[in-house]
């Protein structure tokens, strides 16, 4: 597993081991789910109680099968965005969300680009 940090750089490694371990699980005819990305992902350390923290931050269910990261990627941001705020001690809003968005777009070049934070226009 890579180090975990809340930069671009790692982002970017993360959007695409997502990736990757979606592929894994399908040809293991597994579910893709936050239960099984995280015991892949850091094995003997995701317990129920590692899981749970991590299903709180980001507001997903363990076992709730989660959509491709190209064509649905919000719950998977949500998911990075937890694992960042976790492994890193920060706070889950002081993780990088321009940087986590951003990196969204290198690892996925063909598909629309996240941007939930744009400025909303006064009225």
């Amino acid at each position: 597993m890579i180090t975990i940090e809340n930069n671009q750089k790692c982002f970017v490694q993360l959007w695409l081991q997502l990736e990757r371990t979606r592929l894994m699980l399908y040809r293991q005819c597994k579910r893709y789910c936050v239960r099984r990305v995280l015991k892949a992902w850091f094995g003997g350390e995701a317990t129920d109680d590692f899981i749970w923290q991590i299903c709180t931050l980001s507001l997903l269910t363990g076992w709730d099968e989660l959509p491709l990261p190209s064509l649905c990627p919000r719950p998977h941001r949500e998911l990075l965005r937890a694992i960042v705020a976790h492994q890193t001690g920060i706070s889950y809003k002081k993780v990088d969300l321009c940087a986590l968005d951003a990196a969204y777009s290198i690892a996925f070049p063909h598909s629309t680009p996240l941007n939930v934070n744009k400025k909303k226009r006064k009225k």
